[in-house]
């Protein structure tokens, strides 16, 4: 008996704690204003993490409620990004759920009547003010220098607004067509206090906000209304964003509190700034554009035709673009560097988000790429190499194609590399480096380069170890320079002082053409 009480017991608190367990659900929420920015990418990324590490939901929102601001093709870029990325939906605009529709322009009948409903509670008011006399209203507390400013707990008294309007002449107003706006009601002088899992304890002072607008003359909802109203219906428990939004999150919280949804709101965290290089202020596409490197994850072409470049089309792996976002402003508390996703799944905390700035360093990005190419199999790699070839009209079969890319990979960073590292395995030199001849090419050269033509003539089977080994048994019996023999060899087979091991060139190119290239030196390079 006392076993089966103990048992019932057991199974009482456990179903107490599971009903107190909140599970986690997280959302990345773009606005299609135009391209997704790598701090965009980041936001989304650490959101995916958390919700994979915690075994939760990683849902894509989309927020278009500024149709102002709407850009054609932004919405599609910004799944096409993530799509590349790996970033994987669990809910959403592309993956439809339970708590549906994901774009906002699609539930705007859901956000008047939680507008209505803080209005009948008091914690909001109708505003008929228009565009002329609130710009009066600004110039006003311009001159007067007040310590507060725009639509706030004191200027609201002087406005056209529900609170300074009878009853009557405000229904009058609203029956009328009025235009009009729902603002948020401050209450004044009050502390507001939430905790930031990055920033720990938050205090902002109401006398320090403004009512914004919550409902536009237009029908939709501002970003505050919808984003609230949309995270409690979808049971949102975790709001990883931007630090942009830091000033915005104490009217979030009085949100919630007029609602009462306390008990529902979300844990917060914002994110640290992604910096310029020199880590003076925030990463723009202007730095990109001047210094050289991208800071949008794909592609974008504008309306206008501006093309600005993308990690993919700049030859970045996702692997490693991942990789090099996920430690701007994240350090797992070891020396790791080299992450899988799965690997950075089980190592991220938010808690280890760092507060201040991330300063981008496009050469650390480079160093990614770099250690990302080298895992690559040359048959991975010749695969893509393939399409540059054909681009160039050079016929070659996958095998000699995989024997070049294992020789450069070592020397590239982008699969775009591997022309300059290896266009002279399918073209032969016509012209040769300038300073690479005055201090390479000597009287003797010519005669020494038709020497190791006859020397590599007897090499039987002709392969690499072979030529390297007659070669250097007849430098060795005639007491030359390694040096003068080596560095005008690959002078002529190459054009220039670079390339792998110089007897897996000749080895690749043949016989017949490491002889044709060397007569052609001959008789070309003057002194």
């Amino acid at each position: 008996m006392f076993t089966y009480l103990l048992i019932t017991i057991f199974i009482f608190v456990g179903k107490i704690l599971k009903m107190n367990d909140k599970k986690v659900r997280v959302r990345f929420a773009p606005s299609p204003t135009g391209p997704l920015h790598i701090g965009g990418v980041r936001t989304a990324l650490y959101n995916y993490l958390f919700a994979r590490r915690n075994n939760g939901d990683f849902i894509l929102r989309i927020e278009d409620t500024d149709q102002t601001r709407y850009v054609p093709g932004a919405e599609e870029y910004i799944i096409e990004s993530l799509k590349w990325c790996g970033i994987k939906i669990d809910e959403g605009v592309t993956a439809g759920g339970l708590f549906g529709p994901y774009k906002q322009s699609e539930r705007k009948d859901i956000y008047k009547k939680y507008a209505e409903q803080l209005v009948k509670s008091g914690h909001a008011y109708y505003a008929f003010d228009t565009p002329e006399e609130l710009e009066i209203m600004r110039k006003n507390q311009e001159v007067e220098k007040t310590s507060f400013t725009g639509y706030n707990h004191q200027s609201r008294k002087l406005m056209k607004n529900s609170l300074t309007l009878s009853d009557e002449e405000t229904q009058k107003l609203i029956q009328s067509g009025k235009n009009y706006v729902i603002r948020f009601k401050i209450i004044e002088n009050q502390e507001v206090e939430f905790n930031d899992i990055i920033r720990e304890n938050v205090k902002v002072n109401t006398s320090t906000l403004d009512d914004k607008v919550l409902f536009k003359a237009d029908g939709l909802p501002t970003y505050h209304l919808a984003n609230i109203v949309d995270d409690y219906l979808m049971k949102i428990s975790h709001v990883i964003r931007g630090e942009e939004w830091l000033p915005s999150t104490p009217l979030h919280v009085l949100l919630y509190s007029a609602f009462g949804w306390n008990k529902e709101m979300p844990r917060f965290a914002h994110l640290p700034l992604i910096l310029k290089p020199s880590g003076q202020g925030k990463l723009s596409k202007r730095d990109g554009d001047k210094l050289g490197f991208p800071v949008f994850p794909i592609e974008w072409k504008a309306e206008n035709g501006e093309i600005s470049a993308g990690y993919r089309e700049d030859g970045y792996f996702p692997e490693a673009f991942i990789n090099m976002l996920a430690l701007l402003g994240w350090n797992p508390g070891t020396e790791q560097e080299i992450f899988s996703i799965d690997e950075l799944i089980q190592a991220f905390s938010i808690e280890k988000v760092q507060k201040a700035g991330a300063r981008f360093d496009p050469e650390k990005a480079k160093w990614f790429n770099h250690h990302y190419i080298q895992q690559k199999t040359n048959s991975e790699l010749a695969l893509e190499f393939k399409k540059e070839l054909k681009n160039r009209n050079v016929e070659c079969n996958n095998e000699k194609i995989e024997k070049i890319v294992g020789l450069v990979k070592e020397r590239i960073i982008f699969i775009a590399d591997l022309w300059e590292q290896s266009s002279f395995f399918f073209e032969a030199p016509t012209e040769f480096d300038t300073k690479a001849v005055k201090k390479r090419w000597k009287e003797s050269s010519p005669e020494l380069m038709k020497s190791v033509i006859e020397i590599l003539k007897t090499v039987e089977p002709f392969n690499s170890i072979n030529a390297e080994e007659a070669v250097k048994k007849y430098i060795e019996k005639n007491e030359l320079g390694m040096g003068a023999v080596m560095n005008a060899l690959r002078l002529c087979l190459v054009g220039k002082l670079k390339g792998p091991h110089l007897f897996d060139i000749i080895e690749i190119i043949g016989l017949e053409e490491t002889q044709n290239r060397i007569n052609y030196a001959i008789n070309t390079i003057v002194k």
